[in-house]
């Protein structure tokens, strides 16, 4: 734990929450809107990477709101895997900001867009680094708030029908989340988790086991597991470009990450637990890659392998190795990435053929050069091929998997993965390669008087690079990830920063 530090942990919260604000009150000039949001974004994403940079140095950065310590007061914690998560969701907000820009809406999207994205980040950030589940749940509904209006925005028929799918099934995980949180404090008094790390253990085998199957339906719902996933495919691509992809990229990953830290820090590791989600991963895996081979939409066939990928996650979670839990984190750094820069992809083929449709679009390799290789690198990543980082995260937890013997999982891993090589593939030749073929009742946007196109190419491409990025530097971030995954399973140091004292 650290003290220089400490009176920025706030920051990525409070400055996208005063940049929200702002945006409203400079509705009406939209260049000053845009500009604060891409402040705002920036501002945030180098306060997250000084507080990664801290954590690693010194383990966690520990804030206390007004001065209550905890269990009593509010706590922000940021340790090596939310430094992580803070810098990369930074890193994608700031790059899908300027592909928004560049895209230009309609016009109540102009002025509605820019604050709620920025609500949408600071609830994000809270998920991140909150260190008690009431607060976590706090930060869930600031994004569901955001996320309902963002996925209407365009106000057509899909869209609402979507947004309501979406914010049900949201109310269901809420609901299911408060009653778990009544049920928690009741038996131990309290709800922030350095505290429930240590008093969980006076309650029952029975209860424990109860507790932790039902935080992971509540965050298994978010994430998009196996069988809670139905509403993901539908909500998704009905929405804008930038939305989907933040949605798609980011949002997924904030259920994964509340698996991962209550799974780990509230509750012990068990044999049970890690055979559940084990089969969970497995058949995660199978029903997104299945679901993905049957469509004939790009988004939808992207919307799809996020269930599957979201499998490979909690398969390095459910071996509870070092090895396992490192694997799952580096493979949600990359995915976060690659996921979000296909969908703008998409959002690009959408806008330059009229669709985005396998059936109705073809030969973009020849007409859209640029757009088929910004393509072609985070498929490629996708599909873990080398020398990319998806090859390297797959890797890794196909060794974990192979070292704790649980051949299996392994097994279906490596057939998922030859599947979801065959996804792109299809997407490749026919939206790429195929011949072009008009699609009819809509018009292909090429350019428009603002030069949007170029913003919009300039935010896929940031992620891009940042992709090739990660591949060159693969060996430094899983040893960040090892040392995360460190963390995670001797939870008692967790325990020291916020309490101060070992169990």
């Amino acid at each position: 734990m650290t003290t220089g530090i400490q009176g920025v942990v706030a920051l990525p919260i409070v400055l996208p929450l005063l940049g929200a604000a702002a945006g409203v009150v400079f509705g009406a000039w939209r260049q000053v809107q845009r500009a604060i949001t891409l402040v705002t974004l920036v501002s945030v994403l180098g306060v997250s990477i000084a507080l990664l940079i801290e954590a690693d140095s010194t383990g966690y950065v520990v804030q206390s709101a007004g001065g209550w310590a905890a269990p009593l007061g509010i706590v922000l914690v940021v340790d090596r895997l939310a430094g992580i998560m803070l810098v990369v969701s930074a890193i994608v907000l700031l790059a899908v900001a300027v592909y928004a820009i560049g895209q230009a809406g309609e016009e109540r999207q102009r002025v509605a867009f820019h604050p709620l994205y920025l609500v949408l980040a600071a609830g994000v950030s809270a998920s991140f680094i909150t260190g008690d589940l009431f607060n976590l749940f706090v930060a869930f509904e600031m994004m569901l708030a955001a996320s309902y209006v963002l996925i209407t925005l365009g106000g057509r028929p899909d869209q609402i029908r979507s947004g309501m799918s979406y914010v049900v099934i949201s109310l269901v995980a809420s609901t299911l989340f408060i009653s778990a949180l009544a049920l928690l404090y009741a038996a131990t008094g309290t709800v922030n988790m350095a505290d429930l790390s240590q008093r969980l253990g006076e309650v029952s085998p029975e209860l424990r086991t109860g507790f932790s199957l039902l935080l992971l339906v509540v965050f298994g719902i978010k994430a998009g597991l196996f069988p809670l996933f139905f509403w993901l495919p539908d909500s998704y691509p009905t929405a804008s470009g930038p939305v989907t992809a933040i949605f798609a990229g980011l949002l997924t990953k904030v259920g994964v990450y509340a698996i991962i830290r209550t799974q780990t820090l509230l509750f012990e590791p068990g044999e049970t637990m890690g055979t559940v989600l084990l089969w969970v991963a497995g058949a995660t895996m199978v029903v997104g890659v299945i679901g993905a081979i049957a469509q004939d939409d790009m988004k939808r066939i992207l919307a799809f392998h996020i269930i599957s990928q979201i499998g490979y996650m909690i398969l390095g979670l459910g071996l509870f190795t070092v090895a396992g839990i490192a694997g799952a984190v580096f493979y949600v750094i990359h995915h976060i990435v690659v996921k979000t820069a296909l969908f703008l992809v998409a959002g690009l083929v959408d806008r330059r053929a009229g669709s985005a449709r396998l059936s109705e679009v073809g030969g973009l390799v020849r007409s859209a050069p640029v757009i088929s290789a910004l393509f072609l690198i985070p498929a490629l990543s996708l599909a873990g091929l080398p020398p990319f980082s998806g090859f390297l995260a797959k890797f890794a937890l196909v060794d974990a998997g192979i070292e704790g013997r649980s051949w299996w999982i392994v097994a279906t891993s490596l057939v998922v993965g030859l599947f979801t090589l065959f996804s792109m593939t299809k997407i490749w030749t026919g939206v790429f390669w195929g011949e072009a073929d008009e699609a009819p009742g809509r018009e292909p946007v090429v350019t428009d008087r603002l030069g949007s196109p170029l913003l919009m190419l300039v935010g896929t491409l940031a992620l891009v690079g940042v992709s090739i990025a990660f591949s060159i530097a693969a060996g430094s971030l899983y040893e960040l990830s090892e040392r995360a995954a460190e963390d995670l399973l001797d939870p008692g140091r967790y325990v020291v920063a916020v309490l101060g004292e070992r169990p």
